[in-house]
């Protein structure tokens, strides 16, 4: 499957209607596909150290934000794998910060960032490709809130939007 609608109202927590407010009912694969070159262009039009300095002390790095959409990512991707999967375990949430700071995403190669957003992005896809519409409506526990497989996936892309549109204005 290629694509599929945005969920509706109470399929995920109020919280994530900041990021699902910037995604159309699209073609979710073309959606997920186009950032990438989309992000690829932001990162060629910028100067070499540019990757490296936040817009403000006490802020992320554009290498620290785009490391953190992948993380962010991975594990949404992973929460809609399980819950398609019928998994009915709860699962935690995560706090980004100390995330960020382990990670050290300063020490790691701009490009190989992007070949990583890059890779983990065609994964989505293809795991997507697999689900049925039945799949993606299967509800689990997400850090005492109920959300669905759908939910997670489109947050995804609407995160990004997030993100990217920080990554234009403020650095």
């Amino acid at each position: 499957m290629d694509n599929f609608n945005l969920p509706k109202k109470g399929e995920y927590p109020a919280y994530y209607d900041r990021y699902l407010g910037l995604v159309e009912n699209q073609n979710y694969c073309e959606l997920i596909e186009k950032q990438v070159n989309d992000l690829m262009d932001l990162f060629k039009s910028k100067s070499e150290d540019w990757p490296n300095l936040p817009y403000q002390e006490g802020k992320w790095s554009p290498k620290e934000v785009l490391g953190h959409v992948i993380d962010t990512e991975r594990i949404m991707t992973f929460r809609g794998l399980c819950f398609a999967r019928g998994e009915r375990s709860a699962l935690p949430g995560f706090d980004q910060d100390p995330y960020v700071l382990n990670a050290r995403f300063g020490a790691v190669p701009t490009q190989l960032l992007l070949e990583d957003f890059s890779a983990s992005r065609k994964a989505l896809v293809s795991l997507i490709r697999t689900l049925s519409d039945e799949m993606l409506d299967f509800p689990g526990q997400v850090n005492g809130n109920q959300m669905t497989p759908r939910a997670l996936f489109w947050i995804i892309p609407g995160h990004f939007i997030h993100h990217l549109d920080i990554l234009k204005t403020r650095y």
